[in-house]
């Protein structure tokens, strides 16, 4: 399956990315969000992505990072959130404001994203909270180790507790370690962490 996509990106629009790689130009759908934080038309990008696929309709939908990929995943696991309503959502609120509305029950706020509902942020209120939250010490320890967070997360652990493991892990390494053996090394460490 395809984790990303690199290439020359040709068009930018509201919620749509054009790129161009390997003689394929992608037309993916991209929150409004993330498409500011990607490079301008012209230039090489990457856009971590994911495909939906149904009997009559297929879709790529892309993200800035592994984490904003993360929070797509997670939106689509509340009850009357589709690959749409996660995009529109993800467009009407950035990720910290949108782990923050959640962590602090911030219904208001919520309700203010444009096609968002009442009962649906009710919903997500009850279904992320605590998912989706990194704790201030761990917030670069997630940006460096996007891809560890989502493997970990994808095996059931909350983000923050895995923000929190991998920050810990990664203060108990010992000097000179790096590269792959690195990331091995705090992978192994996070799920002895999180398995306690």
């Amino acid at each position: 399956m395809f984790n990303s996509i690199r290439g020359i990106i040709t068009e930018k629009f509201e919620d749509t990315l054009y790129i161009l790689s390997g003689g394929t130009e992608w037309d993916i759908s991209v929150p409004s969000t993330d498409l500011s934080s990607l490079p301008p038309a012209g230039e090489e990008g990457r856009v971590f992505t994911w495909l939906y696929h149904r009997e009559d309709q297929m879709r790529l939908f892309g993200f800035a990072d592994p984490l904003r990929r993360g929070t797509f995943l997670e939106l689509l696991k509340v009850e009357g959130i589709g690959p749409r309503g996660a995009l529109r959502i993800m467009g009407g609120i950035g990720q910290e404001e949108l782990e923050q509305a959640l962590e602090a029950e911030d219904l208001a706020r919520l309700e203010a994203v444009p096609g968002l509902g009442k009962k649906t942020a009710q919903k997500m209120i009850l279904a992320l909270k605590g998912k989706l939250a990194r704790g201030p010490a761990a917030s670069g320890t997630v940006s460096a180790y996007g891809e560890l967070t989502e493997a970990l997360v994808g095996m059931g652990y909350d983000r923050r507790s895995v923000a929190e493991a991998l920050a810990a892990a990664e203060a108990a390494l010992p000097p000179g370690i790096g590269g792959a053996e690195k990331e091995k090394a705090l992978f192994k460490q996070a799920i002895v962490l999180l398995s306690r």
